[in-house]
């Protein structure tokens, strides 16, 4: 055999070895990428947002890594199956997912139905409801989960996750790993005018709660593993307590704001003033109520904003 056929012989094979090599690098892109099309699809961009306004009513998201509110769910399923969620994922009724008005999008919460204990994970990944007196949205499998489907609204208890909302949305971000920590979102200081003309940097909307959360680096969490909740997810049972419906109009750091407007509504229904403390702070809270049952409540809500109270909500206590 000649040189010439020798050097030949040796490089067919080698072209080839390249050519399988770069077919399988193709495929091994092509099943990431279709990965990561769908990884989008069901969780979506990571968000936090502006303030904006709905039917008047102002809204302010903010990234939350401590948030814990009782207040009325309801659910939502047809006419939007198939439909981009608020932050581009698409929307699956069968899903485990729910709406939520400012919560960072995506992230993971525990939601517990406090009329039967069940309580289930879901991943936030859109925005609403913006129906008044709801604090959160649920797809048809999380309500059939929670055995609301059939009722409608239930009194439920909604947690943030920590950990693995921080991995959701490292994730969201196109990153993972240990540790994952989302961007910091830009926010929008407010300042809302008290009765007494004094300025408080509270939310009218949740005014018993801080301000801007600051997110400091944590314990390493592990990379995300199973990390979407899933539609056959097991049910956890806790345990039931009597819980009441009230009204809450308005919360003040000075007394007597909270009393002129107590007095304000008190021809609405039974009002009354409940002191509260949050990180600290003292609160009063001017709350109508308690109430026999969501459409009560849902009556009692209605009245208030017809007569200019438009920042009143549900809340469970």
């Amino acid at each position: 055999m000649s040189s010439r056929q020798l050097i030949a012989t040796i490089l067919i094979p080698i072209g080839l070895l390249f050519s399988a090599c770069s077919e399988i690098e193709l495929v091994a892109h092509g099943a990431k990428q279709l990965r990561n099309n769908q990884t989008s699809d069901e969780i979506g961009e990571y968000k936090v947002g502006k303030p904006y306004q709905i039917y008047g009513v102002w809204y302010y998201p903010k990234l939350e890594t401590d948030y814990d509110e009782t207040g009325i769910a309801s659910w939502y399923g047809p006419g939007f199956h198939g439909r981009r969620t608020a932050n581009g994922a698409i929307f699956d009724e069968n899903k485990v997912s729910a709406a939520h008005k400012t919560l960072q999008l995506p992230s993971i919460a525990r939601v517990t139905n406090l009329e039967n204990g069940r309580s289930i994970k879901v991943l936030v990944n859109d925005r609403g409801p913006y129906a008044h007196g709801r604090i959160i949205d649920l797809s048809r499998r999380a309500a059939q989960l929670l055995d609301i489907e059939r009722k409608g609204t239930a009194r439920v208890r909604v947690q943030i996750l920590e950990d693995e909302s921080r991995q959701v949305a490292a994730l969201a971000q196109g990153r993972g790993g240990e540790n994952p920590q989302p961007d910091a979102a830009p926010t929008e200081q407010v300042a809302v005018e008290t009765l007494s003309g004094q300025q408080s940097n509270a939310n009218t909307n949740n005014s018993a709660q801080g301000t801007q959360t600051t997110v400091t680096p944590g314990a390493p969490v592990p990379a995300p593993v199973n990390l979407l909740p899933a539609e056959d997810q097991p049910v956890e049972l806790q345990a039931v307590n009597e819980s009441d419906l009230f009204i809450q109009a308005g919360a003040f750091s000075v007394y007597d704001n909270a009393n002129r407007l107590r007095a304000q509504i008190a021809a609405l229904g039974p009002s009354l003033i409940s002191p509260a403390t949050v990180n600290g702070q003292q609160y009063f809270r001017v709350r109508i109520g308690p109430l026999a049952s969501v459409e009560e409540a849902d009556i009692k809500l209605q009245q208030l904003i017809a007569n200019g109270y438009n920042d009143s909500r549900i809340v469970v206590d």
